[in-house]
């Protein structure tokens, strides 16, 4: 009898990933309610099938995350909403991905409007040739590839990105990357395009160029704020409106 391959079994590392994420999207789904008690580390290792280990590692993740306080001798709860880290990739992506509302994707073009108009603002005023080279050909490649939908919203990412490291605001930029990162890849808040809706797309980019190129502070950050909204309304589906 030839000998028996062994099984290849997932890494430990990507199982506990695996486990990691289901908990958290349970807790966001409400599967499991804030101020009440997790399951004990028994009860989750037979749910999922992994050893207590991976179970405990979980749970330390959750709490660095912001979503569980753990406890000794008192086991494990879940934290309110407004504990999250809510710019932690995997709390993100879960709320993203379960937002039947759109409230979420609501608040976060709110967030990313508010961020990106200061930082367009700021860039008007620290503008230089390099960062007006880069955000004009940004938007060259946004007007080339008009009709192919998948290129221009990739030139249109590296405009606000452009815009965003000229800003000098490294904190910012940090969280309003996140946000665009997070954003463009839910179906959700890509929505659906309107006629001509890149066209009007295109056309607030040129005015937030227009404005940061003259040294119009007010100028660019009212032209991004509108952008930020106004292409979020176009998008939004309206039966969830």
């Amino acid at each position: 009898m030839p000998p028996r391959t062994p099984r290849t079994r997932a890494p430990i590392e990507r199982i506990g990933l695996t486990v990691l994420r289901e908990i958290v999207e349970s807790i966001v789904v409400g599967d499991y309610q804030p101020e009440t008690p997790m399951p004990t580390e028994a009860v989750l290792s037979d749910q999922f099938g992994v050893s207590r280990t991976v179970v405990r590692e979980s749970m330390k993740r959750l709490q660095e995350k912001g979503m569980v306080t753990v406890a000794q001798g008192r086991g494990t709860s879940v934290n309110p909403r407004t504990s999250w880290n809510m710019l932690d990739p995997l709390v993100i992506e879960a709320l993203v991905q379960n937002d039947e509302t759109l409230k979420v994707l609501d608040d976060l073009s709110a967030t990313r409007a508010a961020l990106e108009a200061e930082m367009a603002s700021a860039a008007s005023r620290t503008r230089d040739d390099e960062g007006l080279t880069a955000l004009r050909e940004a938007l060259a490649a946004m007007t080339e590839n008009i009709a192919d939908s998948a290129a221009f919203r990739e030139a249109d990412v590296r405009f606000h990105h452009t815009v965003m490291a000229m800003s000098g605001n490294g904190l910012a930029e940090n969280i309003a990357r996140v946000l665009v990162a997070h954003a463009i890849g839910s179906d959700r808040f890509t929505g659906h395009d309107p006629a001509h809706s890149f066209e009007l797309t295109l056309g607030e980019h040129e005015r937030i160029t227009e404005a940061i190129a003259a040294g119009e502070p007010d100028a660019a950050r009212s032209a991004m704020r509108a952008h930020i909204v106004d292409s979020w309304e176009r998008r939004r589906e309206p039966d969830n409106a």
